[in-house]
C-alpha cells in the first residue's frame, strides 16, 4: 500500500511531557494537539487542576467539550445535570449548553480535554501565559473581564459564577 508523503507528513507525535505548557487561571495545561495539527478535527489538552478550582459557568458555541479524568475527583455540571467524575470517567458536554465543574477534595486533578472541532484551544493559549515552572501557577483571583474578552474571540461566553465544592477537603 502506498501512502502519500503529504498525508504521512501530517502525522504528529509528542512524547510524555512535551507540548506547549500554559498557566491558565489556577491550572497548568499542556497543549497536545491543535486545530492546526489535526486538520481542524480537534484540540487536545492535558490539564493539571488545582484543588477546589472551578471555572465560571460558561458556554462554547463553536465546539463540543469532552473530558477524560485521569486522576482526582470532580463534580461537573451541564445544564441542569450534575455528574460525579473520578479517575476513568468520561464526560461529553455539547456546545451551546452552559457548563462548569469543580475539583473536589484537597488534591489536584488531572484530565484530558478534547475540543471538537479544534480551534477553541486558542482561548486557553490567549487567555493564559506560558508556564514559568513545573506544576501549578500561584493562586490569583481570575480577571473576569479579561476572560470575557478572550471568550468572545473564540465563540464562548461566561454566563455565571464558578461552582462551589460539594465535598470538604
Amino acid at each position: 500500500m502506498t501512502v502519500s508523503s503529504n498525508a504521512a507528513n501530517a502525522a504528529c507525535f509528542l512524547a510524555p511531557g512535551e507540548g506547549e505548557a500554559i498557566w491558565f487561571l489556577r491550572n497548568r495545561m499542556t497543549v497536545k494537539a491543535t486545530a492546526e495539527t489535526t486538520r481542524g478535527g480537534f484540540a487536545l489538552l492535558e490539564t493539571l487542576l488545582a484543588p477546589g478550582f472551578s471555572p465560571p459557568l460558561h458556554i462554547h458555541h463553536r465546539e463540543d467539550e469532552s473530558f477524560y479524568v485521569l486522576d482526582g475527583e470532580m463534580t461537573m455540571k451541564c445544564g441542569d445535570r450534575i455528574f460525579r467524575a473520578g479517575a476513568g470517567s468520561f464526560v461529553f458536554l455539547p456546545r451551546d449548553v452552559p457548563h462548569t465543574f469543580v475539583v473536589e477534595g484537597g488534591k489536584p486533578a488531572r484530565m484530558l480535554t478534547l475540543l471538537t472541532p479544534g480551534g477553541g484551544e486558542g482561548f486557553f493559549i490567549d487567555g493564559g501565559r506560558p508556564a514559568e515552572a513545573e506544576g501549578l501557577p500561584p493562586a490569583t483571583p481570575p480577571d473576569i473581564e479579561a476572560l470575557k474578552r478572550v471568550s468572545a474571540l473564540y465563540g464562548a461566553e461566561i454566563v455565571g459564577p464558578p461552582m462551589a465544592p460539594t465535598v470538604s477537603a
